[in-house]
């Protein structure tokens, strides 16, 4: 018995993007998750804050969202842009 095997597309925007070597983040609006260690978390282009607990944080991004979870998770600052996330990190999902 054969299995299908589904081809992804890369949108066209994408492509372009790749071909110019071009930051997605900026352009494609992709967020970028830095984790420093098991008790940092910068997030930059983020669209907004789901849910906020000291054992969970849940984010949307443009195209996903973010979970981090841990303990003690305390948003250190937060901007339109970007924030900080400090605790005891045990994991970042995007879903």
């Amino acid at each position: 018995m054969r299995k299908k095997v589904k081809i992804l597309q890369v949108p066209k925007h994408e492509k372009i993007v790749e071909s110019l070597k071009l930051p997605k983040d900026s352009l494609l609006g992709a967020s970028i998750v830095t984790v420093t260690g098991n008790s940092e978390v910068f997030i930059e282009n983020y669209k907004g804050m789901i849910e906020y607990t000291d054992e969970n944080i849940l984010l949307q991004g443009k195209t996903c969202r973010i979970e981090i979870k841990g303990q003690r998770l305390t948003i250190e600052y937060y901007t339109n842009e970007d924030m900080k996330i400090t605790g005891r990190i045990n994991s970042v999902s995007y879903l």
